[in-house]
């Protein structure tokens, strides 16, 4: 997961967080990082945290997680698994729209081969000419030798 920055020097990584502190009243500057377990991991000079901070910090990565939840949508996604008869219907939607979909397609697909073979046979052109009569023939064949 890349590192996303956060106003204030601050960045969440992961499952640190990471607090850059700058030396403006005082204190020297440093970075301080929490991991998941909450402990508090310092680098650079050691300054005091306020209550406050950690809280802010602990709110974003809060806020992180639960916007990157939303955005998988994990919520929907346990619903419609307590609801079987529910994900059955939307599968079995899915697949007829699928299902038509391909069919439409395919449709639009042969006939607009088929126009233009039908175009180009009517141009007269001696080699593409000749190969749709042997397919013509082709198919007049199959189709008388076909009783049923």
């Amino acid at each position: 997961m890349a590192d996303r920055q956060e106003e204030h020097g601050r960045s969440v990584q992961g499952s640190r967080i990471t607090v850059k502190t700058s030396g403006e009243s005082g204190g020297q500057s440093g970075e301080k990082q929490w991991n998941a377990g909450g402990e508090l991991q310092s680098t650079g000079q050691d300054q005091p945290i306020s209550q406050e901070e950690k809280l802010n910090a602990v709110y974003r990565l809060t806020t992180g997680l639960a916007q990157q939840m939303e955005k998988a949508r994990i919520a929907e996604y346990t619903e419609l698994l307590h609801s079987p008869f529910r994900l059955i219907w939307l599968n079995i939607l899915s697949g007829t729209a699928r299902g038509v979909g391909i069919a439409l397609g395919f449709t639009f697909f042969a006939a607009t081969i088929i126009y233009v073979l039908q175009v180009l046979g009517a141009l007269n052109l001696p080699i593409i000419g000749d190969y749709i009569a042997d397919i013509v023939r082709i198919v007049q064949h199959q189709l008388e030798l076909k009783t049923f």
